[in-house]
């Protein structure tokens, strides 16, 4: 098939492609009715953040969604976003732009090819099954089309899979290494089967945090589906709001988002709350995948010795043994997460940036950064809570 028979298309909503085009690339897997791989890449949620405010304009995330089709049909999509600022990606480039903005340059609007505000993860070029390798050049070449002929600084593909940045490498982009922790499940039955292949320090440490989380006051109940009431969100907006008044200075969701994810979503999530006397005074808010448990968000109007940890990391251990699940995704950074079983891992993502000058200082910083997480990857996993043993059978 040749270049001249695909056309690509930028739409500024998801109102203008049909759910079922769209998620027979994003998510082909869950047409047996199952949940899909990767539940942040669907029609249904990009929609909620479209149709929410959260995405849109005065957000600093302008939809141009990209689409690659064939004789009519589509073969390839991508959530691409025309941005403001750099809020909101958690791959940091704030050097990147104040150094093009000295030389004179308008680093803003870039392109980021991404899912907003979630650093999970996953397929960023959405493929319809027997079309991988022509839709993802289409793709690539399309994106990087975009960024030229509107003569923008640049165009940035963030938590891409390994396979994607290789693949994004051989035609030219720029490849980058950021760090995370993600929980393994190796075979558990159980949360004890886990706490056993920890150092007898780590585990009486944990067993105690533990403790002393579920001795708070009340109950930690956990919802999904039509479980979840109205109540529960009202609660969860007010954790969220907290939380994101403190790391971000401004909430990035809006209230409608989370109505959203009610009326789309709710067989999607996982909500953990700390209940007492019938009132949440904490909560955690996870999105389900086929394989992987993702935590996104956490929140609290009352402070507790290790609420935080029990409900975010050791309550998403529990549910991921027991639904079967391969890991948990505990979202950006918190070194405080080694302790608690979740080791280090090495993110991707794939970066293009027209001007020679400033490509060539970036690719230079780029290589050294990817030595120096490689490093730091290696020096905390032989610090991780594992019996030695088990660390060198992971290697």
């Amino acid at each position: 098939m040749s270049e001249t028979e695909i056309e690509i298309s930028v739409l500024p909503s998801l109102g203008q492609i049909d759910a079922a085009d769209w998620d027979a690339c994003a998510c082909p897997e869950a047409a047996d009715g199952g949940p899909p791989n990767d539940p942040f890449t669907t029609h249904r949620f990009l929609r909620a953040l479209e149709t929410s405010g959260s995405v849109g304009p005065g957000t600093g995330w302008q939809p141009q969604y990209l689409l690659a089709r064939t004789a009519g049909q589509v073969i390839a999509c991508a959530p691409l976003y025309a941005k403001g600022h750099s809020q909101g990606e958690y791959i940091f480039d704030h050097n990147w732009a104040h150094a093009w903005e000295r030389a004179g340059g308008d680093y803003y609007p870039k392109l980021q090819l991404a899912v907003p505000f979630t650093p999970a993860t996953g397929r960023r070029f959405l493929l319809r099954p027997g079309f991988e390798e022509v839709g993802f050049q289409a793709l690539v070449q399309g994106a990087m089309q975009v960024t030229d002929q509107n003569k923008l600084s640049s165009l940035h593909i963030t938590f891409c899979t390994q396979d994607e940045r290789a693949a994004g490498a051989s035609l030219g982009l720029m490849e980058r290494s950021s760090q995370q922790y993600h929980w393994f499940n190796d075979g558990y039955g159980s949360f004890d089967d886990f706490l056993a292949a920890l150092s007898s320090r780590k585990r009486k440490t944990i067993r105690r945090e533990r403790a002393a989380a579920q001795g708070f006051g009340g109950q930690i109940n956990s919802y999904t589906g039509d479980a979840i009431r109205p109540d529960h969100w009202d609660a969860f907006w007010r954790f969220y709001q907290d939380t994101g008044a403190r790391k971000w200075g401004t909430p990035y969701l809006t209230r409608a988002f989370f109505d959203e994810i009610q009326a789309h979503m709710r067989d999607d999530v996982l909500l953990v709350l700390a209940e007492r006397d019938g009132v949440a005074v904490a909560g955690a808010l996870n999105f389900i995948g086929r394989d992987v448990l993702y935590g996104r968000y956490w929140g609290c109007v009352e402070h507790h010795p290790m609420l935080h940890f029990e409900l975010c990391y050791y309550q998403a251990i529990d549910h991921a043994i027991a639904r079967g699940q391969s890991r948990v995704e505990a979202g950006a950074q918190g070194d405080h997460k080694l302790a608690r079983g979740y080791l280090p891992v090495t993110c991707h993502s794939l970066h293009y940036i027209p001007n020679k000058g400033f490509r060539d200082a970036v690719a230079h910083f780029l290589k050294a950064e990817a030595r120096a997480i490689e490093q730091d990857i290696e020096v905390l996993t032989s610090y991780g809570p594992f019996r030695r043993a088990n660390v060198e059978e992971q290697e």
